[in-house]
Parts: C-alpha cells; sequence; structure tokens
C-alpha cells in the first residue's frame, strides 16, 4: 500500500464519517506531535487533506480545530514527560541516537530561546516532535513547556485547517 492510497483512504474515511472527524483528527495530530511516532506516521500531509475536506463539505471547522489542537497538546506533553522522565538515557533511543550533535544544537537552541523553542519548533517539519521530547530532556519548567506547548499547538491547528474553511467561505 502507497502512501498516497493511505492518505486518501484515511481522508475518504473521515468525509463518509464526519461525526468522527475530531477523533480521526485528534489521533493524527497526536501521532505529528509525539516523538519517534511522527517519523512513521504521514499525519501532516493527511492533516492538510482534511483540512481541504472542511472547506468542500459540511465538517464543522470548529470541532476539528479542537481536535487537533487538543492531540498535538497531548503528543507534545508525553513526548516532553518520556525526556524528562529518561534524561540522556533517550539519546540512545533513534533518531537521536544517530544525532548526538543535533541533541547539543538543541541544548544551544533551548538555552537561547527557552519557550520560543517549543512554540516555533511546532512549525518545522521533524523538529516538531523532538523539540519537546528535548525540553523535557533539558528539564525546561513545565509551567513555561506546556504554556508554549497550548499556544502554539492552538496556532499550528488553525494554520493547517483554516484554509480549507476559509475557501468554502470564499466561494
Amino acid at each position: 500500500m502507497s502512501i498516497e492510497t493511505l492518505v486518501n483512504g484515511i481522508i475518504a474515511f473521515t468525509q463518509e464519517n464526519a461525526s468522527w472527524a475530531p477523533y480521526i483528527v485528534f489521533a493524527l495530530a497526536f501521532a505529528e506531535s509525539m516523538a519517534i511516532v511522527s517519523l512513521l506516521v504521514p499525519a501532516w500531509g493527511i492533516l492538510i487533506g482534511i483540512g481541504a475536506l472542511v472547506g468542500i463539505s459540511e465538517l464543522d471547522f470548529w470541532p476539528v480545530w479542537l481536535g487537533a489542537a487538543l492531540g498535538a497538546i497531548v503528543g507534545d506533553w508525553l513526548s516532553y514527560l518520556f525526556g524528562y522522565h529518561f534524561k540522556d538515557s533517550a539519546t540512545k533511543v533513534w533518531p537521536l541516537s544517530r544525532h548526538p550533535a543535533m541533541v547539543e544544537r538543541g541544548r544551544v537552541f533551548f538555552d537561547r530561546w527557552g519557550p520560543w523553542s517549543v512554540f516555533f519548533g511546532r512549525f518545522f517539519g521533524p523538529f516538531r516532535a523532538v523539540v519537546p521530547l528535548l525540553a523535557g530532556m533539558f528539564a525546561m519548567r513545565s509551567l513555561h513547556f506546556q504554556l508554549a506547548n497550548v499556544a502554539s499547538a492552538i496556532v499550528w491547528a488553525f494554520v493547517l485547517l483554516a484554509p480549507g474553511s476559509i475557501l468554502r467561505q470564499i466561494f
């Protein structure tokens, strides 16, 4: 099965089962935000497709947006907790085990930008799920992490899903 077939199948399933859309989007955003899992699940492309689906179908934007934001928040939070709990042991797990220099660059980035590193990290593909893990490893204060996590998830979900909804209003 190709990735394109998988993406199209999930989007079609979501269209046929509109009442499940917020839950499907929650699961996708969770997978996209969870350390390591995000590298294996092509959720970002599916979320963009569901955003377009919001624009051409009767899917209500706000429940879908809430599902995406909550999924991203929970995924990042669990990644943070994993990093916080396992600290340097997490560097022995792929992909960090193959890129030790990335961990050190992450430390410098966190020292310089603090919670802003979590906020902006959400918007950069492969870093999206690694940044919360590193924030936990480097013992970023939980309150600072959660403020950046929640704020960035709200904006990120809107940026992914809103274009489809806006197109519906225009046409």
